[in-house]
């Protein structure tokens, strides 16, 4: 199966260590986890500081399956959870894929940090992800809440640890197996990852 992992820099693998845009070695980055835990062809397309886009990126004609997990950038950038979903929503509208085809991630809630100072960031983005789980029943497609995985963050209150890349994998992949996209046995894979 080939799948797609289009995001932000949380999909990038960003380290919040490098000021230079540096990433997590593929052990400590969620989108290769998943490929080596599956077996899949697994495509990054994550890139730092991304918003929702308007107009449809290129994606790899193979793909069988779209994870996609961004907005965070958009309400770091001012935007209010209501305008993130609606803009993500046109999105999604473009895609030349399935419903089936697509698996929608809400974004883990921001923390105080050194990129959040304000309760109401953390309050917009646990707002976006109730829009996003809307959006999701509306348009019949797959939907996961990071929100549920217990995702370590960095000291910036936005970006994975290289344990919370782990978690997030964990969390996927048991969401994925719940949703019968993935066929292995849950448990078989829990003290790996």
């Amino acid at each position: 199966m080939n799948v797609t992992c289009f995001g932000d820099s949380n999909t990038y693998g960003y380290d919040p260590r490098s000021f230079l845009g540096g990433r997590y070695d593929p052990d400590h980055r969620w989108v290769d986890i998943l490929a080596a835990e599956t077996g899949w062809t697994v495509y990054n397309m994550g890139q730092n500081g991304r918003e929702i886009p308007t107009s449809l990126p290129f994606l790899p004609s193979d793909t069988d399956l779209l994870i996609l997990m961004l907005g965070t950038n958009d309400l770091l950038q001012g935007l209010s959870p209501e305008m993130a979903a609606e803009n993500l929503e046109r999105f999604l509208h473009k895609m030349p894929l399935f419903s089936e085809q697509i698996l929608l991630i809400a974004p883990p809630p921001m923390a105080l940090g050194e990129w959040v100072p304000s309760q109401q960031l953390m309050d917009s983005s646990h707002t976006f992800a109730r829009s996003c789980k809307t959006l999701a029943q509306r348009l019949n497609i797959s939907f996961s809440n990071a929100g549920d995985w217990n995702i370590p963050l960095a000291y910036d209150g936005v970006h994975f640890t290289p344990q919370g890349h782990r978690a997030f994998a964990e969390g996927l992949l048991n969401s994925l197996a719940a949703s019968g996209v993935w066929k292995k046995n849950c448990l078989s894979h829990q003290n790996t990852v």
